[in-house]
């Protein structure tokens, strides 16, 4: 089972691949990006389009680092507690084993 999700990762990675390439090889032309106080360079459609794309993904990570960070924190108190309570109560369970004895 595992071999087939592996393949299944594969053909996909490669139909994404070559999908990039595709796009890559279509989007030759030479485009001039002309910010406000910035003018950059002229470079391929597909270098600035792709370039976006990975900024976009960046600023989303840095976006939810705080989201990721307060859930991390939760889940570590949340593990805390439930370790002291799980110690409780074996801890009465033990001590209802000796007033039985």
């Amino acid at each position: 089972m595992r071999w087939i999700k592996g393949l299944i990762l594969a053909v996909i990675l490669l139909i994404v691949v070559l999908v990039g390439i595709l796009f890559a090889v279509n989007n030759q032309q030479t485009i001039a990006l002309n910010l406000i106080w910035l003018e950059l360079p002229a470079v391929s459609l597909s270098v600035w389009l792709l370039a976006t794309l990975v900024f976009g993904v960046l600023l989303g990570m840095l976006a939810m680092l705080g989201v990721y960070v307060r859930l991390k924190a939760t889940l570590a108190r949340s593990q805390r507690q439930n370790k002291q309570q799980r110690k409780e109560l074996d801890s009465l369970r033990t001590q209802e084993f000796k007033e039985l004895a």
